[in-house]
């Protein structure tokens, strides 16, 4: 905004500043939000967003009355509802321009333009929209945190792109996506979760990123000094969830948040890797990474770097989690069933390892007194050796 301010003199001509129309709240606003919390949390902001915009509210009441319906919205898919249609656009001139001129100066990267799927206009950003509260928004709530193998858009929105750059704006998604609910269409679980990650994540991160900038972006709060491994570039690895959430990634510019979080960022968390290097890589390989949304998700939300300011407890979990919301283990050479083997999954050992040397910071959080509990029952031996396990991994990451 400062830099805008010097245009006039600098170019001589006039120069209008309009509002940011991509975003609900403004950062004066969301400062004052923020101004004398001694904790900082979305589900508060997200309430009053809900009611600064009226969205799923009736008379100053969540409507079904309650604000959250996110326990209903962890179901695993197992192939039922069947999966949307894909929407395809045709490409006009810019399009194959851009193309080309990507395909001849940056070959080399990783990626790939056989299957690129975007939206590049206004008019096909408002195809996607209605494709979505058509065939996805009915199912979208209750499988939104599911992996399956080789499915890799499941019934996930894909409006991120668009909405970061501008061609939708956040109240009309919002708004198409509640009146699908009052005309019957999708049900509240699965809109109440969509709009939410709206005008609550999407508005909150965003707000966290200016309060909290320039000096956010160095945080490191778990002191992480591992490089990332060569496998988050070229996605070649045994195992086989990070092996397919690279390849979607690659494919698409897209994987979803659960994929992100609990898959590729669990692995970089559990790992230790440096918060910069990460950050760098999801800013680098996603359609709809910008900074704003980018670092507080991956350095807060992902890494824990910031010390609890976007959350109150690390996302960190053993390839357990992964199996109860995939069938991606199916598929691995590794084993989810065990932690000291040389064929065990690698998330069991690396997840009582970070346990392990994180215990001082997190052993008195009360949402991680159980896993510590967990850990001390643990036959000593055993736990010996699972330790072990996650030394050599951290050996070599670059091998597994």
């Amino acid at each position: 905004m400062t830099e805008l301010r010097t245009w006039p003199t600098r170019l001589g001509i006039p120069v209008r500043i309009y509002a940011d129309d991509r975003f609900v709240c403004s950062i004066p606003e969301f400062r004052q939000w923020a101004s004398g919390r001694q904790q900082l949390r979305m589900e508060y902001f997200y309430r009053d967003m809900r009611r600064k915009t009226g969205l799923l509210m009736d008379k100053g009441q969540p409507v079904g009355g309650q604000w959250n319906f996110d326990s209903d919205n962890r179901q695993p898919w197992r192939g039922e509802p069947a999966l949307p249609p894909q929407l395809t656009f045709v490409r006009d001139d810019i399009d194959r321009t851009v193309v080309e001129l990507v395909r001849r100066h940056f070959a080399h990267h990783p990626g790939s333009l056989a299957s690129f799927r975007w939206g590049t206009t206004r008019a096909q950003a408002l195809s996607a929209l209605s494709h979505f509260i058509e065939h996805r928004l009915p199912w979208f709530g209750t499988y939104q945190d599911a992996m399956v193998n080789g499915e890799d858009m499941l019934f996930h929105s894909l409006l991120a792109p668009y909405l970061n750059c501008g061609l939708l704006s956040p109240l009309e998604v919002c708004r198409a996506a509640e009146q699908a609910w009052r005309d019957g269409h999708a049900p509240l679980n699965g809109v109440e979760g969509f709009i939410r990650q709206i005008i609550g994540w999407r508005e909150y991160v965003r707000g966290i990123y200016w309060l909290k900038m320039p000096g956010y972006a160095q945080e490191n709060a778990l002191g992480n000094e591992r490089l990332l491994p060569r496998f988050y570039w070229d996605g070649d690895t045994r195992m086989h969830c990070m092996a397919e959430c690279f390849r979607t990634t690659f494919d698409n510019a897209y994987a979803h948040h659960i994929q992100r979080l609990m898959v590729t960022g669990n692995f970089a968390l559990l790992a230790g890797i440096t918060p910069e290097a990460i950050c760098e890589w999801y800013l680098a390989v996603y359609a709809d990474a910008y900074d704003w949304v980018e670092l507080p998700n991956t350095l807060g939300m992902v890494m824990h770097a910031d010390g609890g300011v976007l959350g109150s407890k690390p996302y960190a979990a053993s390839g357990n989690y992964i199996h109860k919301m995939s069938d991606y283990c199916g598929h691995c050479h590794y084993n989810v069933k065990t932690a000291t083997e040389s064929d065990s999954c690698p998330f069991n050992s690396l997840y009582w390892h970070f346990m392990a040397r994180h215990r001082e910071r997190f052993e008195k959080n009360p949402r991680m007194a159980m896993t510590y509990r967990s850990f001390d029952r643990m036959n000593a031996g055993k736990r010996e050796q699972t330790l072990q396990r996650a030394e050599q991994l951290l050996q070599d990451l670059d091998a597994l």
